[in-house]
């Protein structure tokens, strides 16, 4: 060892992990040098038709959306996909929010089919926490509670779809989901019930790239300030609104970034 320097050993490390491709801005960028915009950037949701829900589904999902997170007072919902909610004074419902929408292109996506997640067995039910046991997709589970939802609210004493249901027989089915007293044919209720409020929680407050948090109508309530350059002088002035409209990924025709 003593006919090498320390300088040298380290020189040797570089070019090797160059010349292996595990240089830093080749993982980042697979060139250098680096620019903005290297990666795979979300492409932002347009509305249009729904790309997994079928229009029966859709209308029960946009029920299902605007009794877990429901509209304030004054407001409603929109009538399809990609269709902007209530024009009064409030925050819109998961409909309204466009969280329907976040779920249906959620679900048409990488998310629908575990993209990138281990799926293969053996399937061992675990504790709560270890999340889903199982080789069903999202996209598979929500096709089939869908289904047995349907089939539960017209084969029983309601005769119609979930969507037709008053709010309070809607709520009810709710309820009975979470605590298990409403069955659902082929899978446990709870499994459906907290896989949708997850998601819809998510599409709620979720960039509105992604298609839910419709005219960032969430933030908006929370004074969340988005994706904005730099707030740093208000992180510790608690109890005080944020003066300046929030910000998504997409930008806003006013915003300027020199000045956000």
């Amino acid at each position: 060892m003593s006919g090498i320097r320390r300088r040298d050993v380290l020189k040797g490390t570089a070019l090797a992990l160059v010349g292996s491709g595990v240089a830093r801005g080749n993982v980042i960028s697979r060139e250098i040098p680096w620019h903005p915009d290297a990666g795979e950037p979300p492409e932002p949701v347009k509305p249009g038709p729904w790309k997994f829900f079928t229009a029966e589904e859709a209308a029960a999902v946009e029920a299902l959306v605007d009794r877990i997170i429901p509209p304030d007072a004054g407001m409603s919902g929109g009538t399809d996909a990609g269709t902007p909610g209530g024009t009064d004074a409030g925050t819109p419902g998961g409909k309204g929010a466009g969280c329907a929408v976040y779920l249906d292109r959620q679900l048409a996506g990488p998310y629908g089919r575990f993209a990138g997640l281990y799926t293969r067995p053996p399937f061992n039910k675990g504790i709560k926490q270890q999340g889903p046991q199982s080789s069903q997709t999202p996209a598979e589970l929500y096709r089939k509670a869908l289904a047995a939802l349907d089939h539960y609210c017209r084969a029983g004493r309601d005769g119609k779809p979930f969507a037709e249901l008053s709010s309070d027989r809607q709520d009810e089915i709710l309820h009975g989901l979470e605590s298990e007293t409403v069955k659902l044919e082929g899978l446990e209720g709870t499994t459906f019930f907290e896989a949708l409020v997850k998601d819809t929680q998510q599409g709620f407050f979720a960039d509105p790239i992604y298609g839910g948090n419709r005219d960032l109508c969430a933030w908006k309530m929370i004074g969340f300030p988005g994706t904005r350059y730099d707030y740093r002088d208000w992180v510790g002035r608690h109890n005080e609104r944020y003066p300046l409209p929030p910000v998504g990924i997409g930008g806003r025709a006013d915003w300027n970034p020199g000045k956000g």
